[in-house]
């Protein structure tokens, strides 16, 4: 009996501190620092991009590994994560790696509350102070649309349509306020119902491949126009 309670409360108390680990790295910061590590700084001819963003940019490494792969882009997408998160990571995987562009993806997990209610004005609050941490940086910005969604489904009847449309609109102004180049997905991948084209999609959400590959030229657009901005010089 007393090794069953031992066991038991080892059992507890690994729970425990695993869960307590979790909540410790809130941003989890620790999910890319090897990487980073490993990756060190731009070599002298390299004009690095990093991808920032959630789920939807870490499945674009994931489902078409060939648009990163012999380039000089990184991406730095984590599932789940909302524009807070991705604040407090943004100097570990993003300045830290001294780029010459970043691609901000981010919005649509605020809209489904996953880590509690936030406004619109949240949301750009966190995004804008990202892109202009980047500017200050010497890091040229482009900020995406957030892609369209009818519903959740891990969230089902917040209605996220308008507010998604409401909050790219938010965003496009900002962007051309502050010499920034917006990115816009949403355009080229909604449908008649302010939801994401079904044919891009298995949830409603996250892109399959066919999604991706309209993302893409569209990125890629993207970031030639960032590059022959005038570089500023990092910190």
């Amino acid at each position: 009996m007393e090794r069953i309670n031992i066991s038991v409360a080892i059992i507890i108390f690994t729970m425990l501190f695993s869960d307590y680990s979790i909540a410790q790295d809130w941003p989890n910061l620790g999910r890319y620092r090897k990487d980073n590590d490993s990756l060190g700084l731009p070599k002298e001819d390299e004009k690095r991009i990093v991808f920032m963003g959630n789920s939807i940019t870490e499945g674009w490494g994931r489902i078409c590994p060939d648009f990163f792969a012999n380039k000089p882009y990184v991406n730095r997408g984590i599932s789940g994560q909302t524009t807070p998160q991705m604040l407090v990571r943004f100097r570990a995987d993003v300045i830290n790696l001294k780029p010459e562009v970043v691609l901000i993806l981010a919005g649509t997990n605020d809209i489904a509350g996953n880590t509690g209610p936030s406004t619109l004005e949240m949301i750009t609050d966190n995004i804008f102070s990202m892109a202009e941490l980047a500017q200050a940086n010497g890091i040229k910005v482009i900020l995406c649309s957030t892609l369209p969604a009818f519903d959740y489904p891990w969230k089902p009847g917040l209605e996220p349509a308008e507010k998604i449309y409401k909050l790219n609109e938010m965003i496009k102004t900002y962007a051309d306020e502050h010499d920034m180049i917006y990115l816009d997905y949403y355009e080229k991948m909604v449908d008649n119902k302010k939801g994401l084209k079904a044919e891009f999609t298995n949830d409603g959400v996250h892109p399959i491949e066919a999604g991706y590959r309209v993302m893409e030229p569209l990125a890629e657009k993207a970031i030639k126009k960032a590059l022959k901005k005038k570089i500023k010089s990092h910190s």
